[in-house]
Order: C-alpha cells, then structure tokens, then sequence
C-alpha cells in the first residue's frame, strides 16, 4: 500500500456521495478514486481500480452492500478493505455484510473527524473498526451458540490473542499486553484465522462471540 490511501466510493445518492468526496479529498493522505451507484458497478470499480478501502452503502437498488462485499473479496486479489456506510448500527444487513467480510461499519450521521479516523484505522490490517459495535451486533445477532469445533483446536496463545482482539487491541497493543513481539503475534492471528477458516480479525471477532468463545462484557 502507498503512502497515499485509495478509496471507492459506493451509494445510491449523489449528495452522499459528493459530501464523503469532499471530506476525505481534503486529507493529504486519502484519495477518491472512484465512485459507484450501485453493488454491480461497484464490483466493476473496484475490479478496475484496485483500491485500498471501499465505503459501501449497505442497501442500494439493485445489488445490495452484503452481496457486492462477497463478490469483491472473492474475485479482487488483493483485497480492499470494505467499510459498510449505514444509517441504522443494529441493522440485520450490517450484520450480514461484516459476516460477509467488511472490516467494518460507519453510520451516515458521523462526523468528518470520525470519517476520516476511521478511514485511516481500516486502512490498518491489523485493525478492527467499533470493536464495542462489531460485539453488540454479535450479541445481538449472532449467538452465543455452541462451542465451534475451532475453539478446541486453538493453542492457550492463540485463545489469548483471540480474546484481545475481540476487545480491539491492534497487534503492537497485544504484543505489549502478553510481553512477545508483534511478528510473533502475527503468527498467532494467522493460526487463528487458519483454523476458524475465516478472512480476517472482524469476521475472527464475530465467529467468537457466535460461538460463545467470547462473551459481551
């Protein structure tokens, strides 16, 4: 990734639109480069421009966000990383689409500051955005269910990492919370996506509150 982050801009109303341009195109290190009204023509920005972070509208007209999120993590390599834009935070469809992979969720009331942070944070693989958001959905949503399969085959390191992440600790916050370094915490996030068969540390995050490995609060 460049010092510059490239962004997609994808809703069904032009006024969205031009305001999230007009915010982010005023950061030194943040680029629109694209837009799309919709989730097919998103697929086809983001295919042909390769962005770095995509906003996505949640509920559009003709492919919803849920559906062009999958589309797009499953036929981009490399993958952007994709922000749901919503108005409602409890909404059934930000649920499914963080399940179907976004790192993250942003509702349209928030402020520039906001907006741009949390573009910023997302751009970080090692991030999850609205840790406190991504576990009540879950709880909400998701479970608990009972224990996975994976939850027996995690190593102590691992479940301890786990845990951390559900609570939003980035690598280097962890690193120093069990004393190792980050590559070695690296390792362990890997073992741990590896073995819930999920895509990254949101999806991680929400497998574990589904399967009761952990609890909200």
């Amino acid at each position: 990734m460049s010092d510059v982050t490239r962004i997609v801009v994808v809703d069904d109303e032009r006024m969205v639109r031009t305001a999230l341009r007009a915010i982010l195109g005023a950061e030194p290190d943040l680029e629109v480069v694209g837009e799309a009204t919709g989730g097919a023509e998103a697929v086809a920005v983001v295919r042909e421009l390769r962005p770095d972070v995509v906003l996505m509208d949640v509920r559009m007209p003709d492919v919803d966000g849920i559906r062009a999120t999958e589309t797009i993590l499953r036929t981009v390599d490399p993958a952007p990383r994709i922000v749901v834009v919503t108005t409602f935070e409890n909404d059934s469809y930000v649920y499914e689409a963080l399940r179907a992979g976004a790192a993250g969720f942003l509702l349209k009331r928030c402020g520039a500051g906001e907006l741009v942070d949390a573009v910023r944070l997302v751009a970080r693989s090692d991030s999850l955005l609205f840790p406190e958001a991504v576990r009540a959905l879950a709880a909400a949503h998701g479970g608990p269910g009972a224990e996975a399969p994976w939850a027996r085959r995690l190593t102590s390191r691992e479940a301890d990492v786990l845990r951390l992440m559900a609570r939003g600790l980035t690598n280097p916050e962890i690193a120093g919370r069990l004393g190792v370094g980050t590559a070695t915490v690296k390792t362990h996030v890997a073992g741990v996506l590896a073995k819930q068969g999920t895509r990254d540390r949101t999806q991680a995050v929400i497998a574990a509150y589904e399967a009761g490995f952990v609890r909200p609060g």
